[in-house]
């Protein structure tokens, strides 16, 4: 094909996918149905994990639950059954540590089956500036939030690629998009996370696996205790996210096979900008939004989603 039929070919499907968008705004697109499926969620012992999985609890899925809190997973367990789900499976599992995954994913495999919808969802941070933060936090931090997806993914992914089917959630944060003061380590991990979710996507399409969807969730700042203390400078603007706003959205987003979720909105705006915007102006727009003393009042150390 030569240079003008496929600048031609670019700004036809340009412009289709841009009105396809656009009426998805407007049109509230159909969602998948997902029962029978099997879906694991990293984290699920508390916070937005927990939450997620009481949403999915409606839906008539088989729920596998990790986490390194077995109470946490058991309350867990306890609250989608409340909500009517059936198949629950609970696994003890530190993300971390890759023999440990490959090994429970096995066990995951033999007992449940094939995993189709795999939400990485555990997270932690250290609330400690660069400097401050020990060497074995740093780590832990980069081993929990970044790498772990890739030890899930080579455990999971497989059977999705030979079925054509399935569904990959990488939860990151905004800290994965726009640097914030004093979360150099968490978002380090949460920006290489995205690069890491996004290169799959695209390695997916590439061999014609068009069938395994991916979404990559960018949420501001949860009250979930993982960030106590915190506080935000405008909450209209940028508000501090209620965790079942989340979690709802989150599911919505998985049955709508959206790409990607930003949260709130607002934060399509802040990516915008940050992209064209000199530097220094970017600088005086972070002093403005709060994002050099958004750590100032963290409480606590380290704290874990899960």
């Amino acid at each position: 094909m030569n240079f003008l039929l496929e600048t031609l070919q670019l700004i036809v499907l340009s412009i289709y996918y841009n009105a396809e968008a656009i009426i998805k705004c407007i049109i509230p697109t159909k969602k998948k149905d997902v029962t029978g499926e099997i879906v694991l969620i990293t984290g699920a012992g508390s916070g937005i994990g927990r939450l997620m999985a009481v949403e999915f609890a409606r839906l008539d899925v088989a729920l596998v639950l990790w986490d390194i809190s077995q109470e946490g997973m058991k309350e867990t367990a306890r609250l989608t059954k409340e909500k009517g789900s059936s198949r629950v499976h609970y696994y003890l599992c530190d993300c971390s540590d890759k023999s440990e995954v490959y090994r429970v994913a096995e066990q995951v495999k033999r007992e449940v089956g094939d995993v189709s919808i795999l939400i990485n969802n555990a997270g932690i941070v250290t609330g400690k500036k660069f400097m401050d933060a020990p060497d074995s936090l740093i780590e832990k931090t980069l081993e929990v939030n970044t790498m772990s997806h890739f030890w899930t993914y080579k455990a999971f992914l497989p059977a999705m690629v030979d079925n054509n089917h399935g569904h990959l959630v990488c939860i990151s944060s905004s800290a994965g998009l726009i640097g914030v003061n004093g979360l150099a380590d968490y978002c380090a991990s949460k920006f290489a996370a995205i690069g890491f979710a996004e290169s799959v996507a695209l390695d997916l399409l590439a061999t014609g696996k068009d069938g395994v969807k991916t979404t990559i969730v960018c949420p501001y700042f949860i009250n979930t205790g993982m960030f106590d203390g915190c506080i935000t400078k405008w909450p209209t603007l940028l508000p501090i996210l209620d965790p079942v706003h989340v979690a709802k959205n989150v599911v919505d987003a998985i049955l709508t096979e959206q790409s990607y979720l930003l949260l709130p909105r607002s934060m399509n705006l802040l990516l915008v900008l940050k992209s064209f915007l000199p530097s220094k102006q970017s600088v005086i727009l972070g002093k403005y939004l709060g994002a050099f003393n958004f750590m100032d009042t963290f409480q606590g150390h380290q704290k874990k989603q899960n």
